[in-house]
């Protein structure tokens, strides 16, 4: 599946469904291919019926602001760009009040895939 971006933009966003046991909801995650992990605002998990707080595991990750301690959640399903993830792990993250997303879409969610990002046709492809 293709979808187009606009690379004067600073980041490529891609819409992405993301269910748990409340509903679903599309956020806009930034797509991070410096990010191993997917991660969505803590926020988004609270919606989709979820409660990050309670959750034991917490994974180290390094942020622009430091290294912090995240929950890892395993949500009912994720959709991006065509394809379908379900039991899929993300991490949990409150972002700053100045982000334009809800999460970041990581290189866990492509992996076995073929991702082109291709900046003159303005399009996203994942095959």
């Amino acid at each position: 599946m293709r979808i187009r971006f606009d690379p004067e933009q600073n980041l490529v966003i891609i819409p992405v469904r993301v269910s748990g046991p409340s509903g679903d909801v599309i956020v806009r995650l930034a797509l991070d291919t410096g990010a191993t992990d997917t991660m969505l605002d803590w926020e988004v998990a609270v919606l989709v019926g979820y409660d990050p707080a309670r959750l034991r595991e917490r994974v180290r990750i390094t942020t622009a602001s430091g290294v912090e301690f995240a929950p890892r959640l395993t949500v009912a399903k994720v959709e991006a760009l065509g394809e379908e993830r379900r039991d899929f792990p993300v991490l949990c993250h409150t972002l700053p009040p100045s982000a334009t997303v809800e999460g970041l879409l990581g290189l866990d969610f492509f992996r076995g895939r073929k991702l082109v990002l291709d900046f003159r046709a303005r399009v996203v492809i994942l095959e």
